[in-house]
């Protein structure tokens, strides 16, 4: 069974997670306003509930993680963020922007995909992550072709820690390509890791990869005490697309699958 949370109800100890039936599952209740939010993330938490259910909270053992400095880009990928970064410059069809359409990109990475319907991302949440956003507490990663939104990503960053949220693509390699520059921005401001919570093989291609939730709670505790990124402004990509990181096949191209808690959480045993 799991504790209920009421709005000034304190997170459980991550330790008393579950381990069988939902592993990982913390706590259920309280709301999604933003300092509910902030002291997840310091704490190791994240929400993830379906339509119909309470708020629940999660803290995975193992957990998923992106090092900046693993993030695999495939020889396509390499030519496509070259094409994107020439057109950058040259005014052309392309451009990459941080946070200039934050509730956009949430909305599109909730909508239905192609291969299914629409992903655990409520009007709710919706709400909750913008109030972050108007903090400065969550950002997206948005990739535009011809003044329209293609592809996107987002997530929330404390201090020089980033927890990744979602992706979504309406053109091939556009999600990839807003995961690159993130990386690279977040690399050259000294995040070293980007939470992913969950492993999949997509995010798995990408070079993330799972590890113990306590060496997690570590990092988290010392990248949080860090200064915040005050200066969101788009740079390159990296900096030889492919250098420095091992060469994958990754997901494939057009895929709108995204790095994100997809599918529907179980049914869980509440407490009270």
């Amino acid at each position: 069974m799991i504790p209920w949370l009421e709005t000034d109800t304190p997170f459980p100890d991550v330790s008393k997670a579950l381990t069988v039936e939902a592993p990982g599952l913390l706590a259920a209740g309280a709301d999604l306003s933003p300092p509910r939010l902030l002291q997840a993330y310091r704490n190791g938490i994240f929400p993830w509930f379906s339509e119909g259910q309470p708020i629940l909270w999660w803290s995975t053992d193992p957990r998923m993680v992106l090092y900046t400095s693993d993030f695999k880009v495939s020889d396509s990928l390499a030519k496509t963020l070259r094409k994107v970064e020439r057109s950058r410059h040259e005014g052309g069809r392309w451009d990459v922007r941080f946070d200039s359409a934050f509730s956009d990109v949430m909305r599109a990475c909730a909508a239905p995909r192609r291969d299914g319907p629409g992903t655990w991302i409520s009007s709710e949440i919706i709400d909750g992550y913008s109030g972050l956003h108007a903090l400065g507490y969550a950002h997206s990663s948005e990739v535009w072709l011809d003044g329209e939104l293609v592809g996107g990503a987002y997530g929330v960053c404390i201090g020089r820690m980033f927890y990744g949220e979602s992706m979504f693509a309406r053109v091939s390699d556009a999600s990839k390509v807003a995961l690159a520059y993130l990386v690279a921005f977040l690399r050259g401001h000294g995040v070293r890791m980007i939470d992913c919570q969950q492993e999949t093989g997509h995010l798995a291609s990408l070079g993330a990869a799972p590890i113990p939730r306590s060496r997690f709670l570590e990092h988290l505790r010392a990248a949080i005490a860090e200064p915040p990124i005050r200066d969101w402004t788009v740079g390159a990509p990296l900096a030889a697309p492919g250098a420095g990181a091992p060469a994958a096949s990754a997901a494939s191209a057009g895929s709108a699958a995204a790095a994100d808690k997809s599918g529907n959480s179980p049914a869980i045993p509440l407490d009270g």
